[in-house]
């Protein structure tokens, strides 16, 4: 099966791109009968209310609870800044940026998260990032200065690519804080953000004025905030937990290409010809992450921890008695001191210094 190969993590996170890819022009058909603040507010309900009702009919027709390991004081200072960045502030941004730039123009700069998640896991996290993996910075950070420029007029920035690139900044912080805690159950991660940010925002838009449409505009925003913000981020979650922040977002850069190529077939947006120089850049820089092949000789360090895992992934040596090695369980374990070379990522076990 694809769960028991290194395939399975990296499906999750293009699986995740393709929901969250359908976000921006969806949103931009929203946009003409809902203001921001509300839109980015039912969305994020949606993603919280979604997976909870999803938890319960787990529960109730499988008969037993999600095999996670649950959240801890230690974790709350990362789920809150994840909930201001991730929830409230980068929606918000998003949503406001959208009303004035075209949705094709938003879907290809939203590869700009990628880059923002990778220099800030490498400069506050201390994540390893190799001479390939800079190369695509640089390749898909060019992509986002020319599709930011306004070459219309007076030459100068678009303030709404500016606000989408702005946006990505806040993703990227809330990538690097959801990271800290990818080993804990990523419904309930979600959920928490879900309901939290998107009440703040509800309350917010309540304030400035906002309207509530009619009911099939708010079914479509709470179900788009279900699949593009809620089951989307559970799946990034966990592709995250074996491939590290920066690599799950390389291969999350797949989402403004699905949202590009809806953005024409949904809104008939022709792409400009900032467009055409971008594209070849944003997907050198794509390839270059998904190529990478990083392996050298290294050393685990004692670690103590719980979250779910199997025993045949080379790190999990102790053993149950009665249970096959290849179930999935969670319990809290320790890790041995241990020195061995194999290709890795910056999963949960793979964070060291280089």
């Amino acid at each position: 099966m694809i769960k028991n190969t290194k395939l399975y993590p990296i499906f999750q996170a293009l699986f995740s791109a393709l929901l969250f890819g359908a976000s921006a022009p969806i949103s931009k058909i929203l946009l003409g009968r809902i203001d921001p603040v509300l839109l980015a507010a039912l969305l994020y309900i949606g993603s919280g209310a979604g997976l909870l009702i999803f938890q319960i009919l787990e529960k109730i027709l499988c008969k037993k609870d999600i095999d996670e390991a649950g959240l801890t004081k230690r974790d709350f200072p990362w789920l809150l800044g994840a909930v201001i960045f991730g929830g409230i502030l980068g929606p918000i941004i998003q949503m406001i940026s959208l009303k004035v730039t075209p949705a094709s123009t938003a879907s290809l700069l939203l590869n700009f998260e990628g880059v923002a998640t990778t220099i800030i896991a490498a400069l506050f996290f201390k994540e390893n990032i190799g001479k390939r993996v800079g190369l695509a910075i640089v390749c898909i950070l060019s992509a986002s200065v020319i599709l930011s420029w306004n070459f219309t007029g007076q030459w100068g920035i678009s303030l709404g690519a500016l606000g989408i690139i702005l946006a990505c900044v806040c993703w990227g912080i809330d990538n690097n804080f959801t990271r800290n805690i990818s080993a804990k159950n990523p419904y309930t991660i979600v959920m928490v953000k879900g309901l939290g940010a998107g009440t703040f925002s509800l309350i917010l838009s309540m304030i400035l004025g906002n309207h509530l449409p009619d009911f099939k505009i708010i079914f479509m925003a709470l179900l788009l905030g279900f699949l593009s913000y809620g089951f989307s981020t559970v799946l990034f979650v966990f592709a995250m937990r074996n491939l590290g922040s920066a690599r799950t977002s390389a291969f999350f850069s797949a989402a403004p290409f699905i949202s590009t190529i809806l953005s024409f077939i949904l809104l008939g947006e022709v792409p400009g010809v900032t467009f055409a120089f971008a594209l070849p850049l944003m997907i050198a820089g794509t390839v270059l992450i998904i190529r990478e092949n990083h392996s050298h000789m290294h050393v685990h360090l004692y670690m103590a921890h719980e979250h779910r895992h199997c025993h045949t992934d080379g790190h999990h040596n102790h053993h149950h008695p009665g249970i096959p090695d290849s179930v999935y369980h969670t319990h809290y374990h320790v890790h041995e001191r241990m020195e061995h070379c194999h290709p890795h990522t910056p999963d949960l076990h793979h964070r060291h210094a280089h």
